[in-house]
């Protein structure tokens, strides 16, 4: 199965794409993995984002479509792939489209996790991460310890300066004003599917489940 996975920051598409990944055996792929996979690979078109990368300058889309060209046409995404993280952009939706032609690919849905934005902002102002292994918690949902330590290896756990309402709020606007627009061009294609993201994340993932004909 060949998918796309949208959903504003901390929506829970991470978690979601990694359950999906596992349970039809196919890689979730994100485009952070995707520029980090071909930067360390020393890859032509990696060496050519790592130039934008090292001057904190955005990827150009012939880069990163090239980057996405390559993961899509490789030994991995034979038998499918969850894309997280593009298109962005109508034209970057367009150039995909190309791809999927050129490639000989069918893209089956495209899945868009819906959740308010207090929710949102609710959910990222209590998120936690730890400063030693990366792993991310909630104070909402996981036992923290008192002394502010990592379950899973003591390290320090920090907020992320960008998880404040002020910014969230910003990032939330920036998503709904560029995703809006390629969520109404997936639903002209009639694969897009809609789900609340509201909930317990077994649920959540049975609606997905249900939406794309999957048996839990």
């Amino acid at each position: 199965m060949r998918l796309i996975i949208f959903g504003p920051p901390g929506v829970g598409k991470g978690t979601q794409a990694q359950i999906l990944s596992q349970k039809l055996n196919i890689p979730h792929i994100s485009t952070g993995d995707m520029l980090r996979e071909a930067v360390k690979n020393q890859t032509e078109l990696g060496l050519k984002a790592k130039s934008f990368m090292d001057k904190g300058e955005l990827v150009p889309d012939d880069v990163m479509i090239g980057i996405i060209k390559e993961v899509l046409s490789s030994e991995r995404c034979k038998n499918g792939f969850i894309l997280d993280g593009f298109p962005r952009t109508i034209a970057q939706a367009e150039a995909l489209d190309k791809i999927f032609e050129e490639l000989n690919i069918k893209l089956d849905y495209v899945i868009s996790l819906e959740v308010d934005d207090d929710e949102i902002i609710k959910r990222l102002t209590n998120r936690r991460v730890c400063k030693n292994c990366g792993a991310v918690f909630n104070l909402l949902i996981d036992k923290i310890p008192e002394d502010n330590k990592c379950p899973r290896c003591g390290g320090e756990l920090y907020q992320r300066s960008d998880d404040n309402p002020e910014v969230i709020k910003n990032r939330l606007k920036v998503y709904r004003e560029s995703t809006q627009i390629l969520l109404e061009y997936y639903a002209k294609k009639g694969i897009l599917k809609s789900i609340n993201g509201v909930g317990e994340i077994s649920d959540i993932t049975e609606k997905i489940y249900k939406s794309i004909g999957v048996r839990s």
